[in-house]
């Protein structure tokens, strides 16, 4: 009897236990700073200052499935027309996968088609976008790559066709998908069909209401302040997500790849916000102000938005002028380039100046003086050379 009674007490004090365990589990891992997240890989930025507020796994080499399309969509935005009108081939029609029943002959304007792969994720959308700005799907690799570099500055993405297909060719990272997604938030264009929830399409062979596959901004699973999204799955890359969101202060920008479970890519991404938001804040830093690396001073050619953990940063300047942003742990948050302080002149060369000034300003009545007796004496002989005559 007294053994049960034992054992039954160690029961209760378990699931007590249990309980409150299950109900005080900490976004933070104890002691080690990671956020409990399923995602194979994770990065939050700062939409608007690329600040790196958490990243896991940030710059492996990942297959991101359909959230390709984000960097599809703002490479035909800025190197096409919106008005322009696109001829559906053949190949588009063909597309494996999710497509918004495009047909061969279709004449489509481009944002339409934009509008196509980002809110339902057509695949033949895609390809029909990309044969209308470069002519082929193999053009478009060989120039969205190099754009890519180029204007946005990633480092370890390769993109093999538009729509994010799986190809072991066709890779990137959580960090360049974030910059990619930062880089377009900035067109107005692109921000407003990457936040569209519904829009009515009439095709020719399909006439339907296309709403977001992106379940926060759908509203199914609710996050407040969610401006955009788009989802990605293959067999190889697994679940893949890419999230902004705005809580009227802060805006940030949220990339999961490789959650073996739908629901998981979302419950990081609210993780993620979660941490964003209430941890860190924006500050400016005034153009004009100095910062010193040794004897070298430095200073910001304008304003800068800088994000902010709310324990505080901390600024550091090298020997060439970049400044770190960090928090107090010692994170870097993002960099700026400043400008060196120009030395003043040394003031031997000004009294110089002045003396020399000075000197011109002596001359000038002698000259004229000079100027006036050569006259007269011009003019007095003139004057017996015509007595004389």
């Amino acid at each position: 009897m007294d053994r049960v009674l034992s054992l039954s007490k160690w029961i209760l004090i378990f699931i007590t236990v249990l309980f409150l365990f299950s109900n005080q589990i900490p976004a933070f891992a104890e002691g080690t700073g990671d956020l409990l997240l399923k995602s194979e890989s994770a990065v939050l930025l700062d939409t608007e200052t690329n600040a790196v507020l958490y990243g896991k796994n940030a710059d492996e080499k990942m297959y991101p499935a359909s959230v390709t399309k984000i960097a599809t969509a703002i490479y035909a935005i800025e190197k096409g027309n919106l008005d322009s009108i696109a001829t559906v081939s053949a190949n588009a029609v063909r597309q494996d996968g999710t497509r918004v029943y495009l047909v061969e002959g279709e004449q489509v304007p481009l944002k339409k088609l934009i509008q196509g792969m980002l809110i339902n994720s057509g695949n033949d959308a895609a390809v029909a976008t990309a044969e209308h700005i470069d002519g082929s799907v193999d053009l478009f690799a060989e120039h969205i790559n190099e754009y890519l570099k180029t204007v946005i500055g990633v480092k370890n993405t390769h993109f093999t066709n538009p729509s994010g297909l799986h190809d072991d060719n066709h890779y990137t990272t959580a960090m360049d998908l974030a910059l990619i997604t930062n880089y377009a938030m900035k067109s107005p264009q692109f921000a407003e069909i990457f936040g569209t929830k519904r829009l009515h399409w009439e095709g020719q062979s399909w006439n339907t209401d296309l709403i977001t596959h992106h379940l926060m901004l759908k509203g199914e699973l609710p996050y407040s302040g969610i401006t955009g999204g788009k989802t990605g799955y293959t067999t190889v890359s697994k679940q893949t997500l890419a999230t902004t969101a705005d809580n009227g202060n802060l805006k940030l920008t949220a990339i999961v790849l490789k959650s073996d479970q739908k629901r998981d890519k979302y419950d990081d991404t609210a993780i993620l916000f979660d941490y964003g938001f209430n941890e860190y804040v924006h500050s400016t830093l005034k153009h004009g102000e100095v910062y010193k690396s040794g004897e070298k001073e430095f200073l910001l050619d304008n304003d800068l938005l800088v994000t902010e953990d709310k324990n505080g940063i901390v600024k550091k300047v090298n020997s060439t002028g970049q400044l770190s942003i960090e928090n107090p742990n010692g994170q870097v948050l993002q960099v700026a380039q400043l400008k060196q302080k120009e030395e003043p002149k040394p003031v031997e060369t000004s009294l110089k100046s002045s003396k020399s000034t000075n000197k011109q300003e002596y001359a000038a009545p002698y000259f004229w003086i000079i100027i006036a007796a050569a006259a007269a004496v011009l003019i007095g002989a003139g004057k017996k050379i015509t007595g004389k005559m």
